[in-house]
């Protein structure tokens, strides 16, 4: 039997070995638990179809991360996993400029042709958006994208973890060391006939060791939770602002805000004035009676970008034996189950839906 070490349990890793798992392999899956993991603070939205992003290698990974979603969600249920943070709600992306609003949706429009899963799409008055978004000010219209959902990072990371367990894997905690193709953790010695590395921003440690540079570097992202009373959040759509800032409704009154992108050069995962100010800004200029809700807590994840912005998928340069997946960035959560994926039928040797010599690190 085939046997593989996932090294970085986010949500890139743990869909790794969650489908590794689906194929009968011996999979071990370790994941030190590192403070300010990105998948574990994170709160996604999954609507790229809108982004004006032009990069057409990295629209195959959304678009294809985003439909992804609903058969791996059914997956994941039919082993019982139900709690997986995953709710299709739409999105309604606010605007208060017309003629921004019509290219938004006919650029929806142009992607809805290859993406069915687009669903609906509409142009909002700003009551209309309003009895969808309660909290929202009552300054913009908006473009209604059935298809969007949202997801829950820590949810969705540990159902796939579980998953992969039930599945056969072995999950430990531990800081994993690697030497002349043995991993040591805890103690143990591990022997497999492939290793993938998916450690998110920490990803240069391992590779660094082999005397490999993967550029790896990452952004520091502070995301608040609000807290509103009487109010039946759970079924609002997600709320796209016109800058790269996000609102989020879960269940029980849970109002997500966020979040900072700021360059930093150490894993700080302290929670900053600063970030808070910013939030609390960035929220109440679109929600303004977020100004009186209880703010609950403030999270901290260190997003994952390699050269260009782009993720890189397949062999680290010089081991044929080691794969490598890396810089999703604040598109984790919408690509990293299918990544996952792909990552894992490159190390079985299966097709792959996607040309991966297109991410391949250099």
């Amino acid at each position: 039997m085939s046997s593989f070490i996932v090294i970085g349990g986010g949500i890139l890793g743990a869909s790794t070995a969650y489908h590794l798992a689906k194929q009968n392999v011996r999979v071990t899956l370790i994941d030190r638990q590192d403070l300010g993991q990105a998948s574990a603070a994170a709160a996604g939205i999954i609507c790229p179809w809108i982004s004006q992003r032009r990069n057409k290698k990295w629209y195959a990974l959304v678009r294809n991360g985003a439909k992804y979603y609903k058969q791996l969600v059914k997956e994941l249920e039919d082993l019982g996993e139900t709690s997986t943070g995953y709710k299709q709600v739409g999105a309604i992306a606010l605007q208060n400029d017309t003629k921004k609003l019509k290219k938004m949706l006919d650029r929806a429009k142009e992607k809805r042709e290859e993406a069915p899963e687009v669903g609906e799409l509409k142009v909002l008055s700003p009551d209309e958006t309003r009895s969808l978004f309660p909290l929202i000010s009552e300054d913009y219209s908006s473009l209604y994208v059935e298809g969007a959902a949202r997801v829950d990072g820590r949810a969705m990371r540990d159902a796939l973890v579980r998953a992969a367990e039930k599945l056969g894997a072995e999950i430990i905690d531990g800081n994993a060391q690697f030497s002349d193709g043995v991993v040591f953790v805890n103690g143990k010695q591990l022997v497999a006939d492939k290793i993938i590395l998916t450690a998110g921003a920490w990803g240069n440690e391992i590779p660094s060791k082999l005397g490999v540079n993967m550029k790896v570097s990452f952004q520091k992202a502070q995301i608040m939770h609000f807290h509103v009373e009487n109010e039946e959040t759970g079924d609002w759509p997600v709320v796209l602002p016109p800058t790269n800032q996000y609102l989020l409704a879960f269940e029980n009154g849970k109002i997500v805000a966020g979040s900072t992108y700021e360059e930093v050069v150490a894993y700080d995962h302290h929670v900053t004035e600063e970030g808070k100010r910013l939030l609390v800004e960035n929220a109440t200029g679109i929600a303004r009676t977020l100004e009186k809700a209880q703010i609950q807590e403030v999270r901290v994840g260190f997003r994952p970008y390699t050269p260009e912005f782009l993720p890189v998928i397949g062999n680290l340069p010089g081991f044929e034996y080691i794969f490598f997946a890396n810089g999703l960035g604040a598109s984790g959560l919408t690509a990293g189950p299918f990544v996952g994926a792909e990552l894992a039928r490159l190390a079985l040797g299966h097709e792959t839906e996607l040309d991966l010599s297109l991410y391949a690190p250099i």
